[in-house]
Order: structure tokens, then sequence, then C-alpha cells
């Protein structure tokens, strides 16, 4: 099974950024203790703070990975183009956030991606990637 974990803007921070909210461990640190977790499976990563290259790699997902767990950021709330490539994709994408977008400021609380996504996972802090990559292995469908 390949996963591609996919992060947007700001997760680049993560450790540093808004520690009350998002942790103090490094998303790197979190990502090697993931892929030791589950050895069976190959681990593709990718972060940018850049909306078209993350369209650019969910489209270079399909055909190559069996899934993608995709962390957003805020493009989440704003990107049509983002959520247009989930949607045109045949790879199974699941939405993950750190925090539970429902519980922060008004703004947050929709989702574009979430009704084209496989599903939508939140609020368990780096955990929500390690449930995104279970849903993954044990059915999760475009």
């Amino acid at each position: 099974m390949k996963i591609l974990i996919l992060n947007g803007p700001n997760l680049n921070l993560q450790g540093r950024r808004d520690t009350g909210v998002y942790g103090s461990q490094t998303f790197e640190s979190y990502f090697e203790a993931l892929k030791a977790n589950y050895p069976s499976v190959e681990f593709g990563y990718f972060q940018s703070n850049i909306e078209g290259e993350l369209i650019d790699a969910v489209q270079q997902a399909d055909g190559v990975y069996d899934g993608v767990v995709l962390n957003a950021g805020g493009y989440t709330h704003t990107s049509v183009a983002l959520r247009d490539a989930v949607s045109a994709v045949s790879v199974p994408v699941v939405e993950v956030h750190i925090s539970s977008i429902l519980a922060r400021e008004e703004f947050r609380h929709t989702s574009l991606l979430a009704p084209v996504a496989a599903g939508s996972i939140m609020g368990f802090g780096l955990n929500s990637y390690r449930l995104g990559v279970y849903a993954l292995l044990t059915g999760a469908e475009k």
C-alpha cells in the first residue's frame, strides 16, 4: 500500500506555531513514528504553502498512490480549486486536521473539501494522521 501524506500552508511550522492549539511535536518527528507504526506501508510526503503545488500533488497522486491523507490547512476553507482536484481524481483522499475546525473560529467551520473527500478526521492532534492512514488501510473509498 502506498499512501501520500500531503500538508498545506503553515504546517511546515508544526511544533513551533500556536503550540497551544497544535502541540509542540514537529511533523518530521511524528512522521518518523507514523512510518514505524506501519512498516508495510510505503509513505510519500509533501508539504507546500502554495495552493497550485498542492493541486499538482493531488493530481499526480492519482494512479501512483492508493490513498492520500490531506491536511489542507487554511485552504480547507477557501480553495475551490483544491476541492476540484480532490473531486477529479480516483484515489481516495482523507481530510485531516490537527485541531477540530468546528471548535475554532466560525470562518473555519466550513470545509470545502469534506463533501468530496472519502472522509474527514479532526481534533485528535497529530494522531489525526494515524487515523487517516487507518481509514485508508481499512477501506476508505472515493
